[in-house]
């Protein structure tokens, strides 16, 4: 059958469209704002992991390099990070992206950009040209790949708004956002981090044997996505020497170890995020007051995508602008949200100078820079320095107001615009204990019990948490029960699978199952025998941990948020181990599976029994699969265990798949039966050993 005219002629303008694009990015791919890349300087080496080993002759032309390889491994998902920053994402993917891309106009990261962009080190503005010439050639060489044609060419401008949007999500500015829409204004759940977030440790030698100091780096991440990791060297004659891992669209590493020193992060929850009501003038079209004066929002009008039998159809949303920041309207009134990420441009180009640093006092002068809005940072370097931050863009709130609602928007106040300098913030270097440690945590135990940071040293608006959870407490118990430690030790306490006793979930009091008695409940008495006597280990053949996962994952259909610290009754427990029961006979035809059994990590068509569960060490947290079992989305993901001896860095380190996000990749799911067994992998820093034992050898186009 003839095509009609109108698809003739879309299929016409699609073809033209695509010519017209690569004829675009060819011109632009090697040269923007006139700085030449030379791929002639780049090398990328994979080893036998398909990790790239990346050496150039300039910073610019590494990250050409560090985009070409990761472009390779998972072009689709940088696509659609920045997608979602340039508020393209619904053009995609449709209806599904339309609130991320409402959320990436909300923030108005263009006013942002334009007027801090002078401010960003102009060194800086080179690596992050050479990234994005790395992907428009890339884009170039393999039209097929890109997704939506108006991404492209790639910016430094858009690169910066994708981190903008990134850092924004971050700050907990998305669930501020999220609780206006919802009519819960005030109310921003980030006081749980229901085992999700991740784990740091070092170690100097006051605690180590044989003179070592030792780094801990235990991301807890989504295994896939815009924020699963990415495993690189980085090595340029301008005096970057860097492994670790960075997320899609990165210009540099975000996590790792160089030739002197190395530092990871985990999520930190201090009060990051505001939101003020306005009070608004009666009568009138979006005037408000602030101190007795009438002023008025800018109103804005945000689009996105859905998708009709294919064809994309705009939608739009109304937004607005107060003095405050950005601004919604919901059926109580108009709310402003402000969280420092909304002014600041430069977190990437901390971390990028963070990868040359190359002692404690230069690294800690570039924290200085306060330009990355959370996280705790663990560090530890040859020197044998260790150091811990939480880590913050923390705002100097007045004293006046009660920082933990909804803040009155009628008084500047309340408009805070200083923050707190690094120097103020809780942190401890160099204990005489010899450790420090973090599992999202209070930032006041982090050491030993005499030389944590005080609470009552600092401002209570700073709004920094003071619980503990089960990682945390299972990590002091297990450095506590070491005078020294030495490598494999250390190794032990990273890969250690066990619930302290008692549980420690900060939403949830689970405890009370430990004390009823089996015979008082025959139906699930073999259950509850089970779970009372199990060693909390969730090792993969553990009967136990299989019965308890169950039992945890119930929990969401019967407790709703908010659920901080409920406690559950004996009959609550007894209904859902009688769900637990019914479930394994129904799915797995016996009442005694073990957690491998329901648990595992899957990859294409591979499928293996998993240890793990949420809140232990090593943390893992699934989601439903097929046939009744569960497959891991988020935990365990990159790892690297970091041993200074001698002056000198020897790093092992493990992905939880493998390098590559390409089916067809040997490197798609290589380290995965390594990784169900504890087991690392040797990275060097040696060039002639990287070249010698090189699976592949090849230059960017």
């Amino acid at each position: 059958m003839k095509k009609p005219a109108i698809w003739r002629v879309f299929c016409y303008v699609k073809v033209v469209s695509k010519y017209l694009l690569s004829i675009f990015l060819i011109f632009n791919s090697l040269n923007i704002n006139g700085q030449s890349i030379n791929v002639k300087n780049i090398d990328i080496v994979r080893d036998s992991y398909g990790v790239p080993h990346i050496f150039a002759k300039t910073d610019a032309e590494l990250a050409y390099g560090l985009a070409w390889a990761h472009a390779e491994d998972d072009f689709e998902t940088i696509q659609e990070a920045y997608l979602a920053g340039n508020s393209l994402l619904s053009k995609h993917i449709g209806l599904r992206g339309a609130p991320i891309d409402f959320l990436s106009q909300l923030i108005r990261s263009d006013d942002t950009i334009d007027s801090l962009y002078q401010t960003i080190d102009e060194n800086f503005i080179k690596v992050v040209q050479g990234y994005a010439n790395g992907l428009n050639s890339f884009a170039n060489n393999h039209p097929e790949q890109v997704l939506v044609g108006k991404l492209f060419p790639i910016t430094p401008r858009k690169m910066l708004k994708y981190s903008l949007l990134q850092l924004f999500i971050f700050s907990e500015g998305e669930k501020a956002v999220l609780s206006i829409f919802n009519n819960t204004a005030g109310v921003i759940d980030t006081s749980n981090d229901r085992g999700l977030g991740s784990n740091l440790f070092v170690f100097s030698s006051k605690k180590t044997k044989n003179n070592e100091t030792y780094l801990g780096v235990n991301t807890h991440q989504p295994l896939e996505g815009p924020t699963s990791w990415y495993e690189v060297h980085l090595i340029s004659e301008e005096g970057t020497n860097i492994i670790g891992a960075t997320f899609p669209g990165a210009p540099c590493i975000l996590t790792g170890t160089n030739q002197n020193l190395g530092w990871t992060h985990t999520v930190n929850y201090p009060d990051k995020t505001d939101i003020f009501q306005l009070q608004m003038v009666k009568n009138s079209r979006l005037k408000y007051i602030v101190d007795d004066e009438i002023l008025k929002l800018e109103k804005f009008r945000g689009k996105a995508f859905i998708k009709i039998l294919g064809i994309p159809i705009k939608v739009s949303r109304k937004y607005y602008k107060s003095i405050y920041g950005p601004t919604l309207k919901n059926k109580n009134g108009f709310y402003s949200v402000r969280t420092a990420s909304l002014f600041k441009i430069r977190a990437l180009e901390q971390w990028w100078k963070m990868n040359k640093s190359k002692t404690f006092e230069e690294f800690y002068d570039i924290l200085k820079m306060n330009e990355i809005p959370g996280f705790n940072f663990g560090y530890a370097d040859k020197n044998d320095n260790i150091f811990y931050i939480s880590n913050g863009i923390i705002p100097v709130r007045n004293d006046k107001y009660n920082w933990k609602g909804v803040i009155p928007g009628n008084t500047r106040e309340t408009l805070w615009i200083d923050y707190h300098r690094t120097e103020d913030l809780p942190q401890v270097l160099n204990p005489e204990s010899g450790f420090l440690y973090n599992a999202n945590n209070t930032p006041f135990k982090s050491t030993a019990k005499n030389e944590n940071p005080n609470s009552e040293d600092f401002p209570n608006d700073m709004g920094y948490s003071t619980y503990d959870n089960n990682r945390s407490t299972r990590i002091l118990e297990l450095i506590e029960s070491y005078d020294r430690i030495d490598f494999s030790d250390f190794k032990s306490i990273k890969f250690d699978f066990k619930y302290p006793t008692p549980f420690k979930f900060n939403f949830v009091d689970v405890n009370e199952i430990m004390e009823m008695h089996p015979e008082d409940y025959p139906d699930i008495s073999d259950l509850i025998t089970e779970i009372q006597n199990w060693d909390r280990s969730t090792n993969s053949d553990s009967v136990g941990a299989g019965i308890f996962a169950m039992f945890y994952y119930n929990l969401g259909n019967y407790i709703r948020k908010p659920y901080i610290n409920r406690n559950l009754s004996n009959n609550l427990i007894a209904q859902m181990l009688s769900d637990v029961k019914a479930y394994m006979v129904k799915y797995f035809n016996k009442t005694n599976v073990r957690l491998g059994e329901y648990q595992k990590l899957v990859r294409g068509d591979k499928e293996i029994p998993i240890w793990g569960m949420p809140d232990v060490i090593t943390a893992m947290t699934s989601s439903r699969h097929v046939d009744g079992k569960r497959k891991i989305t988020h935990g365990e993901s990159y790892i690297q265990l970091v041993k200074f001896s001698n002056g000198r860095p020897h790093i092992e380190s493990i992905m939880s798949y493998g390098n590559s996000e390409n089916p067809d990749s040997p490197h798609f799911d290589d380290q995965m039966e390594m990784f169900s067994k504890f087991e690392t992998k040797k990275m060097t820093f040696d060039k002639e050993v990287i070249y010698k034992n090189a699976k592949s050898i090849y230059r960017p186009k």
